[in-house]
């Protein structure tokens, strides 16, 4: 936001020649650049090459997506800045990222905000989800919809995790975020915040015990070499948001936003799939590594993270939403 402020009467000057960055090649052919972090061959990557393909498709060609992908535009933080100032059409970032620029996010975040799979995606998919990616218009970005990121769970150097007494002093990973400090600290465990880089040589040495996240990203990371128990406890389900640069979307037709949000919708679909398959895969790499996993009894865990909920009663926008998804059947 501090840029957006900082140029913002600058902005009004050369925004004309920043859309047109985004390459109108013609009268008939608008391309539209897509930037993000993860590596070709990720299941949410893959899923943005799909989306690429059928706008082109379901445009006749009148509407393409160049994509950048593994950090060749700059970091996450660096393309959602770009999207604000009308230069980057689309990027890819996590829902707790955009946090810091709606509170309405918040809810997405907190533990066992989600009874299942089918309830999160339900919720994703329901006005809920779509008040949520519309709350940064007036940031200049606009959530497209919403990716599977699975669920994060808890893996150790030393002993599995079977219930939350088990994490009593145990020193976890967490990433640099309120809430998931709160309820580490809720269950039992020492939050020890580590930039992501770091966490690998940590668990190695000993400074941290454990960290959790998703079965794609554990296996990926290789954070299974030293890291040989595995609690599938999923207690946070914080999914990916596809976000536009609003200026951009602004530029384009009716018939051009509504070829892009039909290509959008099918991709949802499409990357769901890409997950699940991308996580049965890692499931089974892991156990073939020697990976012990567990899967605990997690209503042990969710109660312990029950009073986080009420906490928010001081923040009106978020308790609506943590009664709302409560509330949808």
């Amino acid at each position: 936001m501090k840029i957006f402020h900082k140029y913002k009467a600058f902005l009004f000057l050369i925004l004309p020649v920043l859309l047109l960055a985004q390459c109108v090649d013609n009268q008939h052919h608008k391309e539209l650049k897509l930037a993000h972090g993860l590596p070709v061959g990720h299941p949410v990557s893959k899923a943005m090459e799909f989306l690429a393909m059928r706008c082109k498709e379901i445009s006749n060609g009148e509407l393409t997506i160049k994509i950048y992908p593994s950090g060749q535009l700059g970091s996450e933080q660096q393309n959602v800045e770009l999207l604000q100032l009308g230069s980057l059409a689309m990027t890819k970032v996590s829902a707790a990222v955009l946090e810091g620029f709606s509170e309405d996010y918040k809810a997405l975040g907190l533990p066992y905000i989600f009874r299942d799979k089918k309830h999160y995606f339900d919720v994703c998919d329901s006005d809920i989800g779509k008040d949520i990616l519309l709350s940064t218009k007036d940031k200049w970005l606009r959530g497209l919809c919403f990716f599977d990121a699975g669920s994060r769970s808890f893996y150790a150097t030393k002993k599995q995790i079977k219930t939350p007494d088990d994490l009593k002093g145990m020193k976890i990973r967490v990433m640099k975020s309120k809430t998931a400090m709160k309820m580490v600290e809720a269950l039992g465990g020492s939050p020890t915040p580590l930039s992501w880089g770091e966490l690998y040589t940590a668990l190695q040495s000993g400074v941290v015990d454990g960290a959790e996240n998703n079965p794609p990203t554990f296996y990926n990371s290789h954070h299974f070499e030293v890291c040989k128990y595995y609690s599938l406890d999923e207690h946070a389900s914080i999914p990916d948001v596809l976000i536009m640069s609003q200026w951009v979307w602004d530029q384009l037709s009716p018939k051009e936003q509504g070829y892009l949000q039909q290509a959008v919708n099918e991709t949802v679909i499409k990357q769901r799939a890409l997950w699940a398959a991308a996580e049965e895969e890692a499931l089974g790499e892991l156990k073939k590594a020697g990976v012990h996993i567990f899967k605990p009894d997690k209503t042990l865990f969710s109660e312990k993270v029950g009073p986080m909920y009420e906490s928010y009663q001081s923040q009106p926008v978020v308790y609506d939403y943590i009664t709302r998804i409560k509330n949808l059947k």
